[in-house]
């Protein structure tokens, strides 16, 4: 089973997708993880990212399919996986599907959490005054920037997924316990 996760920065992805790989043993793939890893490592690749990261801008799509597909041929992603922050765009959702399907595997449900603009500056602005981890991108104005980036390329995900009839919304407001209960319900009618 292969699910994607979208939303807005900040929307709840990372939390879902580590709840799903706990519930379900599907490996989360997140881009996020995967390319700061890539700059811990001091990469050439992990450099270039980090520049673009830090102002807030998104990887060029060849670098991220390349990742995700070495990733998702890795064992642990034979009965699927869940994308947390891929696909961003519309060429990179053609780009998974076709991945996918030279593999004969497609996705099978798309999970938007729905959030407010305002909540999301509001908790970033929480982690900064309970002075918990930060990354680099973790300020109100980069957030700011990284939502008008999210309305501007991946928002239209939303009518791309809708058409193949894949696409749920779920309220992302709510607390993390039911926003997992309703993803659950979702899966309910999936393939195992």
């Amino acid at each position: 089973m292969n699910l994607v996760l979208f939303g807005p920065p900040g929307a709840g992805k990372g939390t879902q997708s580590k709840i799903l790989t706990q519930t379900r043993g599907l490996p989360q793939l997140s881009t996020g993880d995967m390319l700061r890893a890539a700059i811990a490592a001091g990469s050439p690749l992990g450099l270039t990212c980090k520049a673009l990261l830090d102002k807030g801008e998104l990887v060029p799509d060849e670098t991220v399919i390349d990742i995700i597909a070495q990733r998702y041929d890795q064992p642990d992603c034979a009965g699927g996986a869940v994308f947390d922050g891929f696909p961003r765009t519309i060429p990179q959702a053609e780009a998974l599907d076709k991945m996918l399907q030279q593999r004969g595997r497609k996705i099978d449900l798309v999970v938007e959490l729905k959030v407010d603009d305002a909540e999301l500056l509001a908790r970033v602005e929480n982690r900064i005054k309970a002075g918990g981890v930060l990354r680099s991108d973790d300020t109100p104005e980069t957030l700011a920037h990284r939502l008008e980036v999210y309305y501007k390329n991946t928002a239209p995900l939303i009518g791309y997924y809708r058409d193949q009839g894949k696409l749920q919304t779920v309220d992302g407001m709510a607390p993390v316990e039911v926003v997992t209960a309703t993803i659950a319900g979702l899966l309910q009618g999936l393939r195992p």
